[in-house]
């Protein structure tokens, strides 16, 4: 690939290399530690509400036992919602202006709208805020655009499944600290630490994270496209078909959210016992996910990005078939873990793909979409879910859902034959 250094004046008196990737190499080993401790910490301080969630909305004014089910419904899912509205924005804006940016911008805002979360006064400002999180946070999407921008291609699935091992094993531990941290410092005093955690990964991204971004060429170079040899032509089809993949990953691993308290209810576990099975039950898919992730992310380095990820959503549907007639709770749980594990390599492989498939001057802005897209089925898996379980059933819910991914497996498929054409 070519790169032709401007002929006039420039601030920089040394010679610049000849791409951001490869200006950046040096560094990308040292930014993806902080990614992934700062991916760990913000998703541990978003998650962790989950066990307290319905206390707190009852805490602030709300009485009935459905208001608090809905309030606490879009409280959580606020957050993920601005997240999917600004994620290509943001996308956009490291492109023009740096990944550093855009990452110390969310690990602060993030601090600070996570300890104002802590002294709200009614469900609306709970909302509010838990939206503002995601509009102005975003911090795993961030990394995501910073380690899949920096890291060598052949190195990149590895790198992205690690940053995914640390977001998913942030959502692990975070419902096991909501657990244990509102009992000694209360309520409250839990988003104040929350806020407290974020700000430490913000003093991390500003100290030790290094990046080197030229805006006069860098920025210039959306403008001027890439060489006609660097990359081909994107092929619009297959990158709509990593969209919708994007999306089934949130979306597979969230649409029996709303249902699955009243399942393992089902099961025979007894009041005093299900919200604490329930958790379990929940964090299990995060647990597997943890344990395969870097090491599918590797596999997709070695064979394709395109090969494990339809291996990954046909093996991801049909394990949840099964799910619909355990007979005991730790059943469900295993075959969690094991979903987790066969989910696991759909992000890495998909973040790989989608440098490939643009140009470097916009692949922030691509990442962004894909973190916009993944997002959307983090709000719209629930919905489904909710809305299969109260029409068909409970057990209907793992049928759509598996029929869903292999589906998409199909799509996976077809785009592979397209984008080898």
């Amino acid at each position: 690939m070519n790169a032709t250094v401007s002929s006039s004046p420039c601030a920089f008196a040394e010679p610049q290399p000849r791409g951001y990737a490869e200006r950046n190499v040096r560094y990308w080993r040292r930014n993806l530690v902080v990614c992934v401790f700062g991916s760990f910490t913000t998703l541990v301080s978003l998650s962790m509400l989950l066990p307290f969630l319905p206390l707190y909305v009852r805490q602030l004014g709300v009485t009935s036992q459905s208001a608090v089910i809905q309030w606490s419904g879009v409280a959580f899912g606020a957050t993920f919602l601005g997240t999917a509205l600004t994620a290509p924005l943001w996308g956009r804006l490291a492109d023009r202006f740096g990944r550093k940016p855009m990452l110390v911008r969310a690990a602060i805002g993030m601090a600070v709208v996570m300890s104002l979360i802590g002294v709200a006064h009614n469900v609306y400002e709970l909302v509010a805020l838990r939206l503002i999180a995601g509009l102005v946070g975003g911090y795993a999407s961030a990394s995501t655009v910073m380690v899949g921008t920096q890291a060598p291609r052949e190195r990149a699935g590895w790198a992205l499944g690690m940053l995914s091992t640390g977001a998913l094993a942030g959502n692990l531990v975070g419902p096991l600290v909501g657990g244990v941290l509102p009992d000694w410092i209360g309520i409250r005093g839990t988003f104040f630490a929350g806020g407290a955690m974020i700000a430490v990964a913000a003093l991390l991204t500003i100290v030790v994270v290094k990046e080197e971004f030229h805006p006069a060429s860098d920025a210039r170079a959306r403008a001027r496209g890439a060489p006609a040899a660097s990359v081909r032509r994107p092929d619009y089809a297959v990158l709509a078909a990593l969209l919708v993949t994007a999306m089934m990953v949130l979306l597979a691993n969230m649409s029996i959210e709303p249902i699955i308290t009243v399942y393992i209810g089902g099961l025979g576990v007894s009041a005093a016992h299900l919200t604490r099975v329930a958790g379990v039950v929940m964090a299990c898919s995060a647990l597997g996910s943890t344990l395969t992730a870097a090491r599918l992310g590797a596999l997709a380095d070695r064979f394709g990005g395109w090969r494990v990820i339809v291996a990954c959503l046909v093996l991801t549907g049909l394990a949840m078939v099964p799910q619909a007639f355990v007979a005991h709770w730790w059943q469900l749980a295993a075959l969690r873990v094991v979903m987790g594990m066969t989910l696991a390599g759909l992000l890495p492989s998909i973040g790989k793909l989608a440098r490939q498939s643009v140009e470097e001057s916009s692949t922030g802005s691509m990442l962004g979409y894909l973190q916009s897209a993944q997002f959307s089925g983090q709000v719209v898996g629930p919905v489904i879910g909710g809305v299969i379980g109260v029409h068909f059933g409970l057990h209907a819910v793992f049928f759509v859902t598996g029929a869903l991914l292999i589906v998409c497996g199909g799509l996976a498929h077809w785009a592979r034959g397209r984008a080898q054409a």
